[in-house]
């Protein structure tokens, strides 16, 4: 089945399970326990395409950058030999790297310039881009927040309040104002992976090591990642979007297990108007399944799901995008996140480095490889996101 056809079965599932609430509900507005199971299988069904279309998007996507052409063909006879990019990008760095991954002798010997303190290797410019590509596929946050790179700390200078224009009557004094000024500082945070791999895997020259090491620390990174985005505690890691530290309170629900209509659009408005106009819903699944059955005053579901290839769903006319590391619905929790993410600042501390481990793994007949990443996260205008908090 394709993904066009997947599309147009889940739009027409949803038609389906809004008729089947319209005409089974009993007069007193509920399902009967035989209704209730038969819309949950409808529902599972539901979240099943939804996780499948999702997942032959990010297919499509990797085959799709994996068909760019690598090279341009020769139009033209060729008057100077092109010259090779410098240091890290340059083609003997790259060569060099993959022979000392494999463990074999380097041809060029201009590794030396890259590496850092801890004894790796900072990583050539193409392996770094394809870690960076692949977390942003695996990285919701990623994609929604405004990412920087530093090379030390920095202070983002945030005016706490503004100046207030006065009336002024002829001949009078004028009024003084006295804007204020604040910071936020991001800091870098280490993480790191280590992967083994086989002595056999290492010698079989087939075998596209490269990629493979990439893909698993993209996929350790963005997880790791991700998570400190959502609830991270800001001590040895990022400040997370869903804590006291990171975006404002607009709306606390008045139950700990329900979410109304009402408190959706309490939270749209919560929000300044300026903000709304790149706003987006963030949430974990498990709370989109408790708001999918909502309808407003004219009966019209306020979930929409998306029929369009790369678009999300939408809730009350705006985008939604999950990750499952959001909270869920319990008491006093944080669970949902609606605001212009660009608010939301990750710094990259320059430069991802790879050690290779040529003893520690030997009885095992296994080299290791660490990966460093240093990153911070962190709410620079909190005004800018707000969160729907559950009841006590």
């Amino acid at each position: 089945m394709t993904i066009v056809e997947m599309r147009d079965k889940r739009a027409k599932l949803w038609a389906t399970m809004q008729g089947f609430l319209d005409t089974h509900r009993t007069a007193k507005g509920v399902l009967t326990a035989e209704d209730d199971n038969t819309y949950n299988n409808m529902e599972k069904e539901l979240n099943d395409l939804t996780n499948e279309i999702r997942r032959m998007e990010r297919r499509d996507a990797i085959e799709a950058e994996l068909k760019k052409p690598v090279g341009q063909p020769l139009t033209e006879k060729p008057q100077n030999a092109p010259k090779d990019k410098p240091g890290r990008a340059s083609n003997a760095y790259r060569e060099d790297f993959g022979l000392h991954l494999r463990g074999k002798q380097l041809i060029h010997n201009v590794l030396s310039t890259g590496v850092d303190a801890d004894g790796g290797y900072l990583v050539p410019e193409e392996f770094e881009t394809t870690i960076v590509t692949a977390l942003d596929e695996a990285n919701v946050i990623r994609s929604l927040a405004k990412v920087i790179t530093t090379s030390a700390e920095r202070k983002i200078p945030i005016a706490a309040t503004h100046s207030v224009a006065q009336w002024t009557a002829e001949n009078a004094a004028y009024t003084e104002s006295n804007p204020t000024f604040a910071q936020k500082q991001i800091d870098a945070y280490k993480l790191t992976d280590l992967v083994k791999v086989s002595t056999e895997l290492l010698q079989d020259s087939a075998f596209d090591l490269e990629s493979y090491i990439a893909q698993e620390f993209a996929r350790a990174f963005g997880i790791a990642e991700e998570q400190a985005f959502c609830v991270g505690t800001g001590t040895g890691q990022p400040t997370g979007i869903f804590t006291e530290s990171g975006g404002e309170v607009g709306v606390t629900a008045g139950s700990a297990t329900a979410i109304s209509v009402d408190n959706l659009i309490e939270l749209v408005y919560a929000l300044k108007s300026p903000y709304r106009r790149n706003a987006k819903f963030l949430m974990n699944d498990a709370t989109i399944s408790l708001i999918r059955k909502l309808k407003d005053q004219n009966g019209a579901y306020l979930w929409q799901p998306s029929v369009q290839a790369g678009q999300p769903d939408r809730l009350l006319g705006y985008e939604i995008y999950t990750s499952p590391y959001v909270p869920t619905v319990e008491a006093s929790a944080l669970t949902i996140a609606f605001g212009d993410f660009n608010n939301y600042w990750i710094a990259d501390r320059s430069g991802r480095t790879v050690q290779r481990l040529n003893e520690l793994y030997a009885g095992n007949g296994q080299v290791g490889f660490i990966a460093t990443e240093r990153v911070d996260g962190k709410v620079i205008l909190s005004e800018g996101i707000k969160l729907l908090k559950m009841g006590a």
